[in-house]
């Protein structure tokens, strides 16, 4: 039960993290023209969203937007927090390399950090090998001017985030705004979209003091979003239990083999056993088949997993 219990919250987190992912990706793909403005100066209309889903071992960019008069691409990557399995600055140089090898045309790389950290990496825009270096864009959004976020309903979501001195009142004008959103659907989604960002900043009594929360519910893309997040965070918490749950059945079966052959085991080699990987498991069952004795055992772990008892360093 502990164990599901534990795979439910972190499936949990990871929804929460992905909406937030989720979020972004659905304003950068749906206002492809707001963001190159803001980004690139670039006022055109010519734009084509691409596929983010790039060749070789698929890895999947946030947003990848070509703008065909400057024969550009403007790639789009967003960051709750800097951590990364794979480091942001080789990620980035991956992304530029895929996307050049598929597209072969000028590519302008924006990494946005959604949080406040003070972690060096958000202040990294480079990457730096013996013979490599590829550069790219940073944008940290708490130091950001909300004024521009502001000026255009796209970009509210991202305002919320935005440099100020008073986060409260920065809420209530980007509130005003969403409010002056004239096309009911638009302002369902992009009221969606702010209350999912704002919630990295602001308490939720504020956010629903401020945002009809029935607005939220409306929102086609809200619930998109939500479904999206969940699906993909319960999915990974899945596979992760998938694998804790096959190795708790093999440890629970060698016990049994164990204690039935044995009459009962050493707390000491139940520890030891209960480390094991699953591989090692499964290799344990074929073994204690030969076992004769429970000194047999004690012999299998010191000499091929473990250190052997009572070892001198």
């Amino acid at each position: 039960m502990c164990i599901k219990l534990d795979f439910a919250i972190k499936s949990i987190r990871k929804a929460i993290a992905l909406a937030y992912d989720n979020t972004c990706k659905y304003l950068a793909e749906n206002y492809p023209g707001d963001f190159a403005r803001w980004l690139l100066a670039s006022d055109t209309s010519d734009i084509q969203v691409l596929k983010t889903e790039l060749n070789l071992e698929p890895i999947r960019a946030d947003s990848v937007t070509f703008l065909q008069i400057a024969n550009q691409i403007l790639h789009l990557e967003f960051q709750t927090t800097p951590k990364s399995k794979t480091s942001l600055d080789f990620r980035m140089l991956d992304y530029y390399t895929r996307l050049k090898r598929e597209y072969w045309c000028d590519i302008e790389q924006v990494l946005i950090f959604l949080q406040p950290t003070s972690s060096e990496i958000v202040f990294n825009t480079q990457y730096v090998d013996k013979k490599t270096r590829h550069e790219y864009r940073v944008i940290r959004l708490w130091e950001e001017d909300p004024a521009p976020l502001l000026a255009n309903p796209a970009l509210l979501p991202l305002a919320t985030l935005a440099r100020t001195d008073s986060p409260a009142d920065l809420l209530t004008q980007v509130a005003t705004a969403v409010d002056m959103i004239e096309e009911t659907d638009e302002r369902q989604n992009i009221s969606a979209c702010v209350q999912v960002l704002a919630g990295l900043r602001f308490d939720k009594s504020l956010i629903t003091q401020l945002f009809r929360e029935e607005i939220m519910q409306e929102s086609v893309i809200y619930q998109d979003i939500l479904q999206k997040g969940l699906q993909q965070g319960l999915q990974q918490g899945l596979q992760q239990g998938q694998e804790q749950g096959k190795k708790q059945e093999a440890l629970q079966l060698i016990l049994r083999l164990l204690t039935r052959r044995f009459d009962a085991i050493e707390s000491e080699i139940e520890q030891q056993i209960r480390t094991l990987s699953i591989t090692q498991l499964e290799e344990l069952a074929e073994a204690l088949l030969d076992f004769s004795s429970q000194s047999d055992l004690v012999n299998y772990l010191g000499n091929i997993f473990l250190p052997q008892p009572n070892q001198e360093d």
